[in-house]
C-alpha cells in the first residue's frame, strides 16, 4: 500500500509551483509571449508545460511548504526575479520602438498613429514598423527558444529560495533600464541627422526664397527623404538589434547567477 505524507505532498507542490510562478511571471512580460494578441490562458498553459518539465531538475528548498510565511515570501520573490527577467528583454523592443517614434516625428509622421497589436496602444508608423521588424529577427534567431533555455538553466545557478536577486541584481535592473533612452538615440540619431539637414536646407531656401509655400514643397520632400532614411537605415537596425538583446542575455544570464 502506497501512503504520501502531507510533507511530501507540499514537497512536490512546491516543486512545481514554484517554478511554474518564476516562468509565468517572465512570459506575462517576456517579449513576444506578452504581446495583446496572445491570451493570457496560452501563456499560463505554457508556463505550466514548461513548469512540469524543469520540475524534476529543480532542487527543493529544505524545510519551506507553500502555504507557511516562508513560502509567500519564496512566491514573491519568484514573481519578482521572472519579472525582471522578462523586462530586461522587453525593454530593447520599447527602445526600438521609441527610436522609431523619434524618426517619425522628425519627418512629419507623428500624426499617423494605428493601434499596436503587440502592445493594444497607439503607436507612429515608423514605431511600429521597427517593432514589427525586431520581433520577426527574435523569432528568426530563436530568441524566444533561448529565453526558456536560460529560465531552465536558471533554476541551477539561482535556486528557489528566499534570497531573490539581492542588492546587486536589482541595480543592475535599474541601470539598465537607461537603455530604453540610450539605445532609441542610437538608433534614431542617424536618421534625425539627416532630415535636420534636410530641414535646414528648407530653412534656407525659405529665405531666399519667401514666397515658396513650403508647407506645399516641403512636407512631400521631408517625408520622402524620410521613408528613404528609413529604408537604408534597416540593416544598422537589424545590427543594433542583434547586438543590444545579446547584452540583454547577457544580463539575465547575471542576474540568475547574482544569488550564487
Amino acid at each position: 500500500m502506497i501512503t504520501l505524507s502531507t510533507g511530501q505532498l507540499a514537497g512536490w507542490l512546491g516543486q512545481l509551483f514554484w517554478p511554474f510562478v518564476r516562468i509565468g511571471a517572465c512570459l506575462m512580460v517576456a517579449p513576444a509571449f506578452s504581446a495583446a494578441g496572445v491570451p493570457a490562458r496560452i501563456r499560463i498553459v505554457l508556463a505550466g508545460a514548461i513548469a512540469l518539465i524543469v520540475a524534476p531538475l529543480v532542487p527543493e528548498p529544505a524545510g519551506i511548504t507553500p502555504l507557511s510565511a516562508a513560502g509567500v515570501m519564496v512566491t514573491v520573490q519568484q514573481v519578482v526575479i521572472g519579472v525582471a527577467l522578462g523586462f530586461c528583454l522587453q525593454i530593447i523592443f520599447d527602445a526600438v520602438e521609441l527610436g522609431g517614434q523619434i524618426i517619425a516625428s522628425s519627418m512629419g509622421l507623428s500624426f499617423a498613429y494605428n493601434i499596436d497589436p503587440l502592445h493594444g496602444t497607439e503607436t507612429p508608423v515608423v514605431g511600429q514598423l521597427y517593432g514589427i521588424l525586431v520581433l520577426l529577427t527574435y523569432l528568426a534567431l530563436n530568441g524566444h527558444l533561448r529565453l526558456i533555455e536560460t529560465l531552465a538553466d536558471g533554476f541551477h545557478t539561482l535556486p528557489v529560495g528566499t534570497a531573490g536577486l539581492g542588492t546587486g541584481g536589482l541595480w543592475q535592473l535599474i541601470e539598465w533600464g537607461t537603455q530604453i533612452f540610450a539605445a532609441a538615440l542610437a538608433i534614431a540619431l542617424p536618421g534625425v541627422a539627416a532630415l535636420t539637414i534636410v530641414h535646414i536646407s528648407f530653412g534656407v531656401m525659405s529665405r531666399a526664397a519667401p514666397q515658396l509655400n513650403l508647407f506645399a514643397v516641403g512636407f512631400p520632400i521631408s517625408l520622402l527623404l524620410g521613408l528613404a532614411i528609413v529604408l537604408a537605415s534597416l540593416p544598422m537596425l537589424q545590427s543594433s538589434f542583434v547586438r543590444l538583446i545579446t547584452e540583454a542575455f547577457a544580463l539575465v544570464r547575471a542576474l540568475l547567477g547574482a544569488g550564487v
